[in-house]
């Protein structure tokens, strides 16, 4: 933040140096780093660009990786997958969310703003009502949560290609995502009864003031 408002101050008082950055404003790092530094200290700077980057991204990958391979793959495809072929698929997927990744980034149109705030739009409206409802309503079934996940990532995305109303893209998510959740649920079969005790108990846990100690005089 720190460096985005010294870049504003400066490009503003040196509009013939901002060019770039005018272009694209999360260019401001590097920019100032070349104009304002010997070359060997910018090269030092524009390289911790690089190692935040694959410090960030490995462990990206990895958690992707083993998310896809565990909650998708073994959970749903082959739950009787041995470890080595859970070993190779994780390196598949891997490879091919690496490859993902690249496609989104050769595209110029694309920002790293931009992609940060609609992956999160998505993760918003997909998750958000799960776990707000899964706290606040002992009524919510499984299908009822699958729904509002499904309803809600995909309200994100075709609300991004239609861009309707210039209304950020997780607002309507998580309200359809709720809806669903809500409709689904009440359609399916309720939870069991022994789920509900559950919920019960967790909430009167959560509702009974914490004791009063004794204080010594």
């Amino acid at each position: 933040m720190a460096v985005g408002f010294f870049g504003i101050a400066y490009f503003n008082n040196n509009p013939s140096l901002a060019g770039a950055v005018n272009q694209n404003a999360e260019r401001v790092f590097i920019e100032l780093a070349q104009i304002l530094f010997n070359p060997w200290i910018a090269g030092i700077l524009l390289s911790a660009i690089l190692a935040a980057v694959m410090s960030t991204l490995s462990c990206q990958l990895l958690v992707c990786s083993s998310a896809i391979t565990e909650d998708l793959y073994k959970a749903f495809l082959r739950k009787n997958a041995g470890q080595k072929e859970l070993v190779w698929v994780g390196r598949m997927m891997v490879l091919v969310v690496a490859l993902v990744a690249i496609a989104l980034a050769a595209n110029p149109e694309n920002r790293v703003l931009g992609l940060v705030s609609y992956a999160w739009a998505g993760f918003g409206a997909a998750f958000g009502p799960v776990v707000l409802f899964s706290v606040m309503w002992s009524r919510m079934t499984r299908n009822g949560a699958l729904a509002g996940m499904v309803i809600g990532a995909l309200t994100v995305i075709v609300w991004k290609q239609f861009g309707w109303l210039g209304l950020y893209e997780i607002i309507p998510g998580f309200v359809f995502g709720s809806i669903g959740i809500v409709v689904f649920s009440l359609l399916d079969k309720a939870p069991s009864a022994s789920m509900q005790q559950r919920f019960a108990e967790a909430d009167a846990h959560y509702h009974t003031p914490p004791p009063v100690r004794a204080t010594a005089e």
